[in-house]
């Protein structure tokens, strides 16, 4: 168990230097995604959807994977829930989730985290797996933390 701890702090970290002294918004959030997607198993897909206030939907941005859905209403599916609810968002078979959008049938589990920023929302990280039940509270708390050391590059 300490292995395991100790390799996703370590992702945590990876991140936090990886971005530090970058500023540019889209190329952190790239190589966050990117990130994720190569250091995690068993996933299918990592990226962000981001709040267009001007148009009330959530546009597709950067990302690892096939090609995704390019926009989400806020309230539709994992992503739009996570984001107007501003709660994570981890469901054990996205087939069983009301409203679920399917941009890529071989999702079977998907997790979502708001991301907001000094009470400003952002957008959302989605990431999903072709395993069903593939998140659980350890992989929430390290993607908790991996979004908080993300919002600080932001």
């Amino acid at each position: 168990m300490e292995e395991i701890d100790l390799e996703k702090s370590l992702l945590v970290q990876q991140l936090d230097a990886l971005l530090t002294d970058e500023h540019n918004f889209i190329a952190n959030l790239s190589n966050a995604t990117a990130l994720l997607y190569q250091e995690m198993s068993n996933l299918n897909w990592v990226g962000t959807y981001l709040f267009d206030e001007k148009n009330d939907i959530l546009d597709l941005g950067p990302f690892q994977g096939k090609v995704a859905c390019m926009h989400i209403k806020p309230g539709s599916g994992v992503c739009g829930t996570a984001f107007e609810q501003q709660q994570i968002q981890r469901i054990a078979n996205v087939h069983e989730f009301p409203g679920h959008i399917a941009c890529d049938s071989a999702s079977n589990a998907e997790i979502v985290l708001p991301l907001t920023k000094n009470n400003k929302k952002i957008g959302v990280l989605d990431i999903d797996s072709p395993s069903l039940g593939r998140f659980n509270e350890e992989d929430q708390q390290v993607l908790t933390d991996f979004v908080a050391v993300l919002l600080t590059h932001l």
